[in-house]
């Protein structure tokens, strides 16, 4: 909808002020926008909502690895929807390789979730979140990039048509099709996250 990456780096007030200064309603509108600014907030806080934003987003963790996870959902690969810890693991019954097992079933967030009733093997990735001061700052596609070469291997369809709407173009997709580094993937994004963040800085409340 807007040429924004998926991680852009703004408190959703921030993001309205950009949508709106940037003219990128329909027909270039612009509305009468007041955001109020919350005190003692910086943008490398860890917030904890006290009411979960969706079924499958239950814990800070969960949105923590939401952008990097949500990939997934293009793909044949769960994120356990249907179980207790959405967006906090990933599986496939062909996977060959992590150390956890789950098995999806229909409740509040999931009536029908991808492998219903199947034992898929992947990874539990709490931990990940709870060490996100050591992780490496951005999108994480190394889960996404092991999984497609593993399942790749086995013969079975990993993307579905979905997954270049959640990417935005068919380029990601491609590029790991072709066995591209993730170093290389990030790489070719700098000239756009450098023209973004010229437009973002005009806009951003909080250090």
């Amino acid at each position: 909808m807007h040429p924004v990456p998926v991680l852009y780096g703004m408190t959703i007030g921030e993001y309205a002020k950009m949508v709106n200064g940037e003219k990128w309603l329909n027909n270039q509108i612009q509305c009468n926008l007041t955001v109020v600014p919350l005190k003692n907030y910086n943008h490398n806080m860890i917030v904890k909502l006290p009411i979960r934003p969706s079924p499958n987003l239950p814990n800070w963790q969960s949105v923590y690895l939401y952008p990097s996870l949500c990939f997934f959902e293009g793909t044949s690969v769960s994120v356990g929807r249907g179980t207790d810890f959405p967006f906090q693991v990933y599986g496939h019954p062909k996977l060959k390789f992590g150390s956890f097992a789950f098995t999806p079933r229909p409740n509040t967030g999931a009536k029908n979730p991808k492998h219903n009733g199947e034992l898929c093997y992947g990874e539990f990735l709490v931990r990940y979140a709870e060490n996100y001061k050591d992780n490496p700052p951005g999108l994480n596609l190394e889960w996404l990039m092991e999984s497609h070469k593993n399942m790749a291997a086995s013969k079975s369809d990993f993307f579905n048509k979905y997954f270049n709407t959640l990417a935005g173009n068919s380029r990601l997709r491609e590029q790991i099709e072709s066995g591209f580094s993730q170093e290389r993937i990030k790489q070719s994004w700098q000239s756009g996250l450098i023209d973004f963040k010229k437009i973002r800085d005009k806009y951003l409340i909080y250090d």
